[in-house]
C-alpha cells in the first residue's frame, strides 16, 4: 500500500511539473519503455534472483520521456521476472497517468522486441497512441521479409563505414512492418557475409527514413537508466522487497526533481547528464560563517555557473505553489 501511495506522489509531481512548464502540453511526446537489472550483493534480499544477465538482482520496468530523461513510470519486479511481465497493465497505468498530467498531443511509444505483445499493441491503438516496437524473428517475420523485392531496399546513409545498411517496408497482419538490414564490408565480410535483419512494427504513416531513424533513437532510454544507477539505484538498501520498491520510486522522484529543475530553471540548456546537472546546480562550493548571531553563506565569486544557478533559482521561486 505504501509503495502505491509513493507511486501516486510520483504521478502527482509529474502533473504539477508539467503544468508548471516542463511538460509537452499539446506538443509531441515520445515515450520509451525498457527494463533493467539492478544488481544486489547481499544474500537476504527478498525477490532478488538471477535474470537474463546472469547477475543477481531485481528486474525493474521503466518508462522514460525521450529528450528530457524524466521517469514517467517505474515498477520494481523480482529478478526472475521476464522482460515483458506486467507490461500491459504498466502501459494502461502510463496512458492514464500522462493523460492526467496534461499530455494532449501525439504520443509515440518505442520499445524493443522483449515488449512485442499483441495485447500491448491493441491497447496502444485503442488509446490513439503511435507505436514503434521491434519484433522477434519468428517464422512469419522472415517469410514476410522474403517477399520484399530486392529493388525495394534503400541504402541507409548514416551508417558507419565498416558496414552497410539498407531499409525497406512491407505489411504483415495488417500492420506496417519496417526492416533494417546490415552487414559488414571489407575483410570482415568474409567471416560474416550475410545480412542481419532488424524488423519493427509501427502504425506511423511518415516516411520510412524518418520512422526508422526515430526507432533507432529508442536507445536514449539507456541514458536515463545509467543516471538512475549512478545515483540511488546503485544499490538496494533493504532486505524487504516492498522497502526496495519504495526506494526505487523515491530514486525516480529525486531523479525527476533534478530534471525539472533544469527544464524549468534553464529552459535553453541542453545538458542531459545527471552528474553534470548535480555539479552545476546542487554541488555548490561555499562556506557558512556566524557573526553576531547571524549566519552568512559565502559562495565563490568566480564560480563558472553562478549566472545559470541564479537564473534557475529565480525561475523556480516564481512558480505557483502546488494545491
Amino acid at each position: 500500500g505504501h509503495v502505491r501511495q509513493l507511486d501516486r506522489v510520483l504521478a502527482e509531481s509529474l502533473t504539477h511539473a508539467w503544468r508548471s512548464g516542463a511538460g509537452p502540453g499539446k506538443g509531441r511526446l515520445v515515450v520509451d519503455i525498457d527494463s533493467f537489472i539492478g544488481e544486489v550483493h547481499g544474500h537476504a534480499k527478498q525477490g532478488a534472483a538471477f535474470g537474463y544477465t546472469k547477475a543477481r538482482g531485481y528486474h525493474s520496468l521503466v518508462a522514460t520521456r525521450a529528450g528530457t530523461g524524466e521517469v514517467l513510470h517505474v515498477r520494481l519486479r523480482k529478478g526472475s521476472a521476464g522482460s515483458s511481465r506486467g507490461v500491459v497493465r504498466f502501459a494502461e497505468e502510463l496512458i492514464a497517468r500522462l493523460g492526467r498530467a496534461g499530455a494532449s498531443g501525439e504520443t509515440l511509444l518505442r520499445a524493443d522486441s522483449a515488449f512485442w505483445n499483441n495485447k500491448l499493441i491493441t491497447r496502444l491503438e485503442a488509446a490513439g497512441w503511435r507505436y514503434s516496437i521491434s519484433v522477434r524473428l519468428q517464422a512469419w517475420v522472415p517469410e514476410a521479409i522474403a517477399l520484399i523485392p530486392e529493388s525495394a531496399w534503400r541504402p541507409l546513409e548514416d551508417y558507419p563505414e565498416e558496414g552497410e545498411a539498407q531499409i525497406a517496408e512491407t505489411h504483415a497482419g495488417g500492420r506496417r512492418l519496417c526492416v533494417r538490414r546490415t552487414r559488414l564490408v571489407g575483410a570482415q565480410a568474409e567471416l560474416w557475409p550475410d545480412w542481419r535483419y532488424f524488423p519493427f512494427l509501427t502504425n506511423r504513416a511518415e516516411a520510412l527514413e524518418t520512422v526508422e531513424a526515430e526507432h533507432r533513437a529508442h536507445a536514449v532510454v539507456e541514458l536515463a537508466i545509467r543516471d538512475l544507477k549512478d545515483q540511488a539505484l546503485a544499490h538496494f538498501p533493504s532486505g524487504v522487497f516492498s522497502a526496495n520498491s519504495a526506494w526505487t520510486v523515491l530514486a525516480c522522484l529525486a531523479h525527476n526533481l533534478l530534471r525539472w529543475s533544469a527544464l524549468i530553471g534553464l529552459p535553453g540548456e541542453t545538458v542531459r547528464c545527471a552528474r553534470t546537472l548535480r555539479r552545476r546546480l546542487l554541488a555548490i562550493p561555499g562556506r557558512l560563517t556566524k557573526s553576531g548571531r547571524r549566519w552568512t553563506l559565502h559562495l565563490p565569486a568566480r564560480w563558472p555557473w553562478q549566472h545559470d544557478f541564479t537564473c534557475a533559482l529565480t525561475r523556480i521561486r516564481a512558480l505557483p505553489l502546488a494545491g
